[in-house]
């Protein structure tokens, strides 16, 4: 029962926070491999089932809103779809206390990044702006696929700073990254359920998400609500100690 309530209470409350603020997803590998003791294969097949349900109702409300360059997404995403791939195949053949070692220094530096990184819009008066060069795009679609699917890492924590410091406004850059997200989702939940149980490890994914998918709508719909930055600098500061805990033991 304890089980349970974990796997539907974090993925309902990281399901909150992914709509509020586009970020937070790549706590649920740590939940996963810690509290519920599960093997990094079977928790990075669950979390990665859990963000393409977060990427696709993500990204419809940002195109709703009209901040989705679907175009310049499609063209990250390709790069990030190979990327994947490759980041399940040096997964398999990582020692896995190397890849939870990984997974928290990308987690470490993922809250840095979100602490360091400003909120405002800065598209104008750009000197590069990434989504004019199409090689550079695949690449780091290419790059930021690879590392997520091999930590765990959610797509928009990577992505979406580099994004930004590449060009990229702000609201436009969340709104791709929780697109690039699925397409990154895609093959590393494939590549990861392949190494798995999949009957024993079906009923949890079903139910994580469930409750996932309830804690993105609920969070999407009052994004408005929320002071946002301070909210994305609690999850970077709490991010950060667990990553430096994780890591000292």
């Amino acid at each position: 029962m304890v089980f349970w309530m974990i796997v539907m209470a974090a993925n309902l409350v990281v399901g909150a926070f992914v709509g509020l603020t586009g970020v937070a997803g790549f706590l649920l590998p740590i939940v996963y491999t810690g509290p519920l003791g599960m093997g990094v294969t079977e928790g990075l097949a669950l979390s990665f089932a859990a963000f393409i349900v977060s990427g696709a109702l993500g990204s419809v409300n940002y195109n709703k809103a009209g901040n989705l360059d679907i175009p310049f997404g499609i063209r990250l995403s390709l790069g990030s779809l190979a990327g994947a791939v490759l980041g399940v195949k040096l997964n398999l053949i990582i020692p896995e206390s190397t890849v939870k070692v990984i997974l928290y220094v990308v987690v470490l530096l993922s809250g840095i990044s979100i602490l360091l990184r400003k909120d405002k819009s800065q598209e104008e008066g750009r000197a590069y702006v990434i989504s004019d060069h199409l090689a550079a795009t695949l690449i780091l679609g290419f790059v930021t696929g690879a590392v997520c699917s091999l930590s765990g890492a959610g797509g928009p924590v990577l992505v979406m700073p580099l994004l930004v410091v590449l060009g990229i406004g702000i609201r436009t850059a969340v709104g791709v990254a929780l697109f690039n997200s699925v397409f990154i989702g895609i093959p590393a939940c494939i590549g990861y359920m392949m190494q798995c149980s999949v009957k024993d490890l079906l009923p949890v994914m079903a139910a994580a998400l469930v409750f996932h998918g309830i804690g993105v709508v609920y969070g999407s719909r009052n994004a408005v609500k929320i002071n946002q930055i301070l909210l994305k600098k609690g999850i970077a500061v709490f991010s950060i100690l667990i990553a430096i805990w994780k890591l000292a033991l």
